[in-house]
């Protein structure tokens, strides 16, 4: 065949080649465009929730497998409280993985250690302490937010520091830092200041621990924790409160109480929501320096929520 009928060929040929990857490119950034211009909406509608209050809120959603994300003052420092034994729960969980704990060791509780002023679910039901496995702390500490059995995993592991180190050494998340125990935080109000998070990072730690997690974690482990999580019975009234009655919520709050001024200084709820057609959204909503009452910051939460959920059933 002739040299030059063979090049005009080729060159048909890679002409048509151009044409389907710029179809393609064109396709893709239309794509993304729409995705663009839809989370946009959802964007605006929860900054009019946002707006009407008289508090410091931030958010961040991560939805559609990670390709939708939502962010609104996402990256300011909020003060984890309660939020935090989620990462000690996650850091001890580590240790066991490593084989250097175990889920049944019994760790001794002593009746000193069961402080008055706490939140103890643990205290109330048994006043005089005992031996209680690491699991079973876990448990109180997670998904009964239980302040002594909070600090006594963070004992277990050393100190507060121990568990930031755990997340920043293993590069899974930086934007944040524990500095207190419960006993700590609760012993002065601005110590709570030194324990926070962006919500960003909030919501980078429930992706990493969920789409990835068996990366990071021992199937058992990853079961164990979603479990927990899913079985949160405080806050109710937040991510979950204007949903149907049934949603599978896996989720862990904080809440930071007021001030003599009236200030909350921290109402919280992170996790991830699962929709009835599968999928899944992550949401971590953070209240700070809040005038509100506490019925306002939670309506504000469920508010947030419910309007990702109508949008990600519609979508």
């Amino acid at each position: 065949m002739h040299t030059s009928y063979l090049h005009l060929l080729t060159s048909k040929k890679n002409i048509k080649c151009y044409f389907f990857i710029a179809i393609f490119l064109l396709c893709t950034n239309l794509n993304q465009l729409f995705a663009q211009k839809t989370t946009a909406l959802l964007k605006e509608k929860i900054e009019r929730i946002i707006s009407t209050k008289d508090m410091r809120v931030g958010v961040s959603i991560l939805a559609n497998d990670g390709q939708d994300s939502i962010s609104i003052n996402a990256e300011e420092h909020y003060p984890l409280q309660s939020v935090f034994k989620l990462h000690i729960a996650l850091a001890v969980l580590s240790e066991v993985d490593k084989g250097k704990l175990s889920l049944n060791k019994k760790i001794k509780v002593t009746e000193r250690e069961l402080l008055p002023d706490f939140w103890s679910p643990l205290r109330d039901e048994h006043p005089k302490g005992g031996d209680f496995t690491i699991k079973k702390l876990i448990q109180y500490s997670v998904s009964q937010s239980d302040n002594v059995a909070c600090d006594v995993l963070i004992r277990l592991l050393g100190k507060p520091k121990t568990v930031e180190d755990y997340f920043k050494k293993n590069h899974i998340i930086d934007n944040f830092e524990i500095n207190y125990t419960e006993e700590d935080m609760q012993s002065k109000w601005e110590n709570m200041f030194q324990n926070w998070t962006t919500a960003n990072a909030a919501s980078e730690l429930l992706m990493k621990f969920y789409a990835n997690g068996n990366n990071l974690l021992s199937q058992h482990s990853y079961d164990f924790v979603w479990k927990t999580l899913r079985e949160t019975n405080t806050g109710e009234d937040r991510l979950k409160g204007a949903l149907p009655k049934g949603t599978v919520v896996a989720h862990k709050t904080g809440y930071s109480g007021k001030n003599s001024e009236g200030i909350t200084a921290a109402f919280n709820d992170i996790g991830i929501v699962f929709l009835p057609n599968g999928k899944y959204f992550i949401i971590s909503v953070f209240v700070a320096d809040s005038k509100e009452s506490n019925e306002v910051n939670a309506q504000m939460i469920s508010a947030i929520s419910k309007a990702t959920w109508d949008f990600y059933l519609e979508k």
